[in-house]
């Protein structure tokens, strides 16, 4: 097993999943896709009419709503990666070099649902969102403006920790280090939009969801504090020449 000092030094060297075109290549094909479909779907699926353009619409709202699932359980498995590089229980399944790649495709992937989410209501005629609302935070009226905003900053911030991946060698280890923590607020912004905006909140199901999802990463966040700890308190000792304590029977 490599030591964590080994350890440390590949997660600073490891290099993006994907070079600063390739990411910014992914997000305008997510803006533009998300942009076709809000404005020329009725065109392009007549048949759709009713449910796509109709007083009563609904196809945009699942594309919404299905999107937002699967940029929060992308967020979600971001960090449960994250944290199990931070903790070391990626050294003993599935390895470290494997956890860093995934952590950062789901980063990357996350964020791309998530901008397909918010820009896809356009066509939704009940939010009857403009550009400017979907992009700018609390800028939205009608419908939870303030529970909206926050999910808008959880992807403005999403995309902050994302974007440091790039810089991370102008920046350094430990403003690096720093930004990665913002990462935690964006998955509790995310977490109260998608429990105070999602209108499928209150669903057994998605509460479920919910549940077993926050808790499993509190968990994660909670092992990383402990191992944090103990490598603190060992490192005191070491420094301090006091001999490790013999349990005694």
């Amino acid at each position: 097993m490599e030591s964590n000092h080994s350890q440390s030094v590949d997660i600073e060297e490891v290099k993006p999943a994907f070079n600063l075109g390739g990411f910014a290549i992914i997000m305008l094909v997510a803006f533009l896709g998300a942009m076709a479909a809000a404005i020329f779907m009725p065109n392009w699926m007549p048949s759709l009419t009713q449910s796509v353009a109709g007083a009563n619409p609904k196809a945009f709202w699942y594309l919404s709503r299905g999107s937002a699932f699967v940029a929060y359980s992308l967020l979600w498995l971001s960090m449960i990666l994250g944290t199990g590089i931070t903790n070391k229980l990626s050294v003993l399944w599935p390895g470290l070099p494997p956890t860093i790649e995934i952590h950062q495709y789901t980063s990357i992937l996350g964020l791309a649902f998530g901008l397909f989410h918010g820009l896809i209501l356009m066509g939704d005629h009940f939010m009857n969102f403009s550009l400017a609302q979907v992009l700018i935070p609390f800028t939205t009226s009608g419908y939870r403006p303030l529970w909206v905003g926050i999910g808008q900053v959880g992807f403005y911030t999403m995309l902050i920790v994302t974007l440091s991946f790039y810089v991370r060698k102008k920046i350094g280890p430990k403003t690096w280090r720093a930004i990665h923590f913002v990462s935690f607020l964006t998955y509790v912004s995310v977490l109260v939009h998608a429990l105070l905006a999602g209108t499928d909140a209150s669903a057994m199901g998605a509460q479920l969801f919910y549940m077993i999802s926050g808790g499993l990463l509190f968990f994660m966040i909670l092992y990383r504090i402990l191992v944090s700890s103990a490598a603190t308190r060992e490192k005191k000792r070491k420094q301090q020449g006091v001999p490790p304590a013999i349990p005694t029977r």
